[in-house]
């Protein structure tokens, strides 16, 4: 018996004839209105019963099963809200993207902290679950973007001593009405409810914990019933599934999640849900692929598909073997069943990842190397691999787009631009590291072991390789693979959820509990740069004083804005102010000396950086405005900091910004700075500024609070906490300095503002009148002028290594004073050559193109030594350079790392070419009197 056994003992269930039972296959306990049935319903102790047999009155599309669904829980009195974006952290800053309806209330709405939008409300948000990819195609169930249908209601204990510290009170509904609502709609649908089963299952997640039921019905889970009601407490009476214990909340949230795509399979009874809801691009895929199958053959998939629940990884062991079984009890030869449903299985999980992929673009993600840039651009990959494996040689980026026009996204062209970048980048990337594959299938194919897992992973984290490509190339060799049947899991739980970085503080924040907040003045004026307060408490530190006041002008750290300075005075004392952070709404004022509690004080603002900071806070956000109107409106920061002297923005694009776009940011920039628009803040309730705005409002984070401070520059709306001018003239000028990839996805444009702004122009400028100077021209004349010079530079480069060649050869031939010795069947030349590593390294390859072992060695000496002429034998360092033409069975790195370690020092290489040297010049020539009997070593070892 579970712990919660009388959390499910509801008054509808006795009401309407239920009995509880414990399921003979697996062992969970369900409620039923059968009291003949002996298993819960759902795969693998049932299979699906609705294929070929809709259990709906009707057949419903995905836009028919929507509307059904959120209309009958208008009627029965929940407000409908529009859906979030796949991308959770554009509102969360503890998870990557959406994975269900009630992540959009997380964490302050289920806390109470917030008022939800509506209460109770209904929704149906698109989601991504990316630990669902490996289940795609082959359970006939499963979709990695799917739609949650959901209905939630948020309560509030009735008797607490406190009401008003929630955001909402009492109760609204809970689990017999929610238990109700599903049937009523089931039974609006047409569906037989006697069938419908009620199994029990404990939900735990991010601390939080309740009863939860599953509804089943004719062996297909259509909803979730979840009640969050629990928290996790070390002292806490009831221990769940994941080990912890969990005591009651104040607050109780009905959490439902009714699949979309479920539901509209239900309806149609197809043989898997992809046809179901997406006809026309299965159709359209099957035709591409010439995927054709005679009657026979389409019966044989069908019921195939009716077992194809068993082939759920989180289930089974084996996903192959349970092919297996599924073939035995169809009667068939499993590899002729494998061969029909195979193509079939990749034709579906094409369909679902673009629809994926449509999702994640639509939304403005960009694909990069971390976060949700990451998840995408393997989705991307794995999807381009399924199309050229199963034969699909429709534009991945036409496949996205049919999705992202089904589901109304009017950036299209910007999505399909995406694709078609990633695509390209994707080729060039598997060029590079199908030679990694191949020395990884070398070396563990001499080591007669398969390539494990990890490596797999690294290999498509560092290369994008996909394992079936490993496992063809590794064949070549020799190697084998073993590939788990949820690799693509694996790898996107590295890359799954984010979290947030550590609290801030000094390490007081326990003293500062009985302190009230600080008064924010800075708000009120932003011009305002003295001001007078009441010492409330000082704290002493090695490096000086934390002082509190009641009120400040003083702008704490924060959003990528650094802190004010000035002093703190009192009738008797300055302090210089160095540095102020805020810790849980108390400001810190860090300072070089004491002050006494309870004194008046009077704070002056070093204006002049205020007014630079503010200038720059604000041309932040006027340049990502701009970033936006000239590249797109999947353009999002990623990053910010303003200083004095200049400042800088990251912004997510999937491409570099090119000379010209950057001349246009700076000109839309200076358009809005000399229309001289108002810049305002207000201070809205988040819901409504969310309802208005979108969650673009959270360019530099996440808020707290139920209000937030929006700052209005012309269109741009975006939260924030920082200082800016009162209007963008205010500003001066913009000027972009720089920019430069941040990391893969991430540009920056640093910039200055005001008047860093002409410091960066005269600094720019002065560079170039120096350069015409040295050039003698005229500063216009300076581009064409230092083009011409550097062509001259190459010319003269290439004459060199021409030369070099030549000596190197000249050498070869008329190497009189060259040792030469047998190693088996090949010639060794061993020769000691005092010139810079370069000419060793020719001398060598010559040597090597003639078929012979070329031991090189010789004191290099420094550029600067062989440009003055003023070096000797004794300065520099002893260098050794091993050149080893194909078939001789020497090893050059190993030869080199033998020699090198002669003379202090050590090297290395490929088997062909290696270097190395040493400090100690003086054991060089008996190094390489050594050189014979290395190399007979190395070649007999």
């Amino acid at each position: 018996m579970s712990d919660l056994e009388e959390e499910y003992r509801l008054d509808y269930f006795e009401a309407e004839g239920f009995e509880r039972v414990e399921c003979v296959s697996c062992g969970n306990h369900f409620w039923t209105r059968d009291p003949e049935r002996t298993v819960c319903g759902e795969p693998p102790c049932a299979t699906y019963d609705f294929i070929g047999d809709p259990g709906f009155d009707a057949a419903y599309s995905l836009e028919e099963m929507r509307e059904a669904f959120l209309s009958f829980f208008e009627e029965h009195g929940h407000e409908r809200i529009d859906p979030y974006p796949v991308a959770a952290n554009r509102w969360r800053d503890d998870v990557l993207l959406t994975q269900a309806s009630v992540y959009d209330f997380q964490p302050l709405v289920t806390s109470g902290k917030t008022p939800p939008p509506a209460n109770p409300l209904t929704i149906s948000q698109p989601c991504i679950r990316m630990q669902d990819i490996d289940n795609v195609g082959k359970t006939g169930r499963h979709t990695m973007a799917f739609e949650m249908m959901a209905h939630h209601a948020f309560n509030a204990r009735e008797d607490l001593d406190d009401p008003e510290q929630y955001a909402y009170e009492g109760e609204v509904y809970w689990k017999d009405r929610t238990v109700e609502l599903c049937d009523e709609l089931l039974d609006s649908m047409g569906a037989d409810i006697t069938e419908v089963t009620y199994i029990e299952d404990p939900w735990v997640g991010g601390g939080n914990a309740g009863p939860a039921i599953e509804v089943i019905y004719k062996g297909l889970e259509l909803a979730t019933l979840v009640f969050m009601c629990m928290e996790q407490d070390p002292d806490g009476e009831y221990e769940l599934k994941d080990g912890n214990t969990y005591s009651y909340m104040d607050t109780y949230v009905v959490d439902t999640g009714y699949g979309l795509e479920r539901w509209t399979w239900m309806s149609q009874g197809t043989p898997t849900v992809y046809e179901a809801i997406y006809p026309e691009m299965i159709a359209f895929l099957k035709d591409n692929a010439g995927l054709e199958y005679t009657d026979e053959e389409s019966a044989l998939v069908a019921n195939a598909a009716r077992l194809s629940g068993n082939l759920d990884i989180d289930d089974v062991d084996d996903v192959e073997a349970a092919r297996g079984d599924i073939a035995d009890e169809l009667g068939v030869d499993v590899d002729e069943l494998r061969d029909l449903v195979e193509p079939l299985e990749t034709i579906y999980a094409i369909a679902d990842h673009s629809r994926t992929l449509a999702y994640m673009f639509g939304d403005g993600i960009v694909p990069s190397n971390v976060a949700t840039g990451y998840l995408a651009r393997m989705v991307l990959r794995r999807t381009k691999r399924l199309c050229d494996t199963v034969g699909v040689d429709a534009p991945l980026d036409e496949l996205v787009d049919m999705q992202a026009e089904r589901l109304g996204y009017e950036n299209r062209d910007t999505i399909r631009d995406v694709v078609r970048s990633e695509v390209e980048k994707y080729r060039e990337t598997l060029e590079r590291g199908g030679r990694r594959v191949e020395d990884l299938a070398r070396e563990y194919a001499e080591r007669d072991e398969a390539i494990p897992t990890d490596e797999l992973i690294e290999l498509y984290d560092s290369h994008g390789i996909q394992p079936d490509m490993v496992e063809e190339i590794a064949a070549e060799h020799g190697a084998n693979v073993d590939v788990p049947d949820d690799f693509y899991s694996l790898v996107a739980s590295r890359h799954d959820e984010e979290t947030a970085g550590g609290d801030v503080g000094s390490g007081d924040e326990a003293r500062f509990e009985d302190l009230p907040e600080t008064e924010k003045r800075y708000y009120d004026d932003q011009e305002r740069t003295q001001f007078e307060a009441v010492v409330l408490d000082v704290f002493e530190h090695e490096d000086g004083y934390d002082v509190v006041l009641d009120g400040t002008l003083f702008y704490p750290e924060g959003g990528g804005q650094p802190a004010d300075r000035g002093t703190l005075s009192t009738d008797e004392t300055t302090v210089e102010v160095t540095d102020v952070q805020e810790v849980d709404g108390v400001v810190l004022h860090r300072t070089d000396g004491s002050l006494g509690k309870g004194e008046f004080v009077t704070g002056q603002i070093d204006a002049e950086r205020r007014r630079q900071l503010m200038a720059h806070h604000t041309a932040t956000h006027v340049i990502g405005h701009a970033a936006r109107e000239v590249l797109g409106e999947h353009v999002r920061q990623a990053g910010a900091q303003k200083g004095v002297d200049s400042a800088r923005l990251d912004v997510r694009h999937y491409e570099r910004i090119t000379r010209e776009e950057i001349e246009e940011i700076e000109r839309v920039a200076n358009d809005l700075v000399r229309a001289n628009a108002q810049v305002t803040q207000e201070w809205p309730h988040r819901n409504e500024a969310e309802a208005e705005h979108g969650f673009d409002l959270y360019q530099g984070g996440i808020p707290p609070g139920e209000h937030i401070r929006l700052i209005h520059v012309a269109e741009d709306v975006q939260a924030c906490g920082g200082t800016h001018v009162a209007r963008t003239g205010d500003i001066g000028a913009i000027k972009i300095r720089s920019t430069e990839r941040v990391q893969d996805g991430v540009e920056r444009l640093v910039f200055a503002a005001g008047e860093a702004a002409i410091a960066a122009t005269q600094e720019t400028e002065n560079a170039l009148y120096e350069a015409a100077d040295v050039l003698d021209v005229d500063p216009p004349e300076v581009p064409e002028t230092a083009e011409r010079f550097f062509e001259a530079w190459k010319d003269r480069g290439k004459r060199i290594e021409e030369l070099e060649s030549q000596l190197a050869e000249a050498r070869a031939a008329g190497a009189d004073d060259a040792e030469t010795v047998d190693v088996g069947e090949t010639t060794a030349v061993v020769q000691r050559i005092d010139a810079d590593v370069d000419e060793l390294r020719a001398t060598a390859s010559a040597f090597a193109e003639e078929g012979q072992i070329a031991v090189l060695g010789g004191v290099a000496r420094s550029a600067t030594e062989s440009e003055s002429g003023t070096g000797s034998r004794e300065q520099g360092s002893a260098q050794f350079v091993v050149a080893v033409p194909d078939g001789a069975g020497v090893n050059a790195g190993e030869v080199v790392g033998e020699l090198a370690a002669k003379v202090g020092g050590g090297g290395g290489g490929p088997p062909d070419f290696a270097q190395g040297g040493g400090p100690d010049i003086e054991a060089l020539d008996d190094a390489l009197e050594a050189a014979p009997d290395v190399l007979r070593q190395v070649r007999n070892a």
